[in-house]
């Protein structure tokens, strides 16, 4: 998986959305294989307009996630959403200040409001998750 600072500087690099976008969908095509039986409504992500499922496993007091959706742009922000939490401890998890990383990446005005919603739905459906570890 590509890490963070790997895609700030990747889109520092590219000039313009069209490149950005193009980026997304190429992270969100190297995602991991996601199995079919994990698409439940248990794992689905509500407040998406596209289709998303997130599932996570614990080893070693770090969180990790699993996720897809059925739209290219969608993969590519899970990717990115991914390279945010997935290896922290749930305490990590809280901790990170998304709106900052969103803002600095320029995500901010070049994501439609359905998108951005989307993505901060994924963001909610990992906290409450790393919340369960933390009672």
């Amino acid at each position: 998986m590509t890490s963070l600072e790997d895609i700030k500087d990747n889109f520092d690099f590219l000039d313009d959305w069209e490149e950005k976008y193009r980026y997304l969908i190429d992270l969100g095509k190297e995602l991991p294989s996601f199995s079919e039986s994990d698409k439940t409504e248990e794992n689905k992500v509500t407040g998406c307009m596209s289709q998303v499922w997130i599932t996570s496993f614990e080893k070693d007091g770090r969180l990790y996630f699993k996720a897809d959706s059925d739209a290219l742009i969608v993969k590519g922000l899970i990717a990115l959403i991914l390279s945010i939490y997935s290896g922290k401890t749930p305490k990590e998890i809280l901790e990170v200040n998304l709106n900052e990383i969103f803002t600095s990446l320029g995500l901010e005005e070049n994501l439609s409001p359905t998108r951005r919603n989307g993505f901060f739905s994924m963001r909610q459906k990992i906290l409450e998750t790393a919340k369960t570890f933390l009672d």
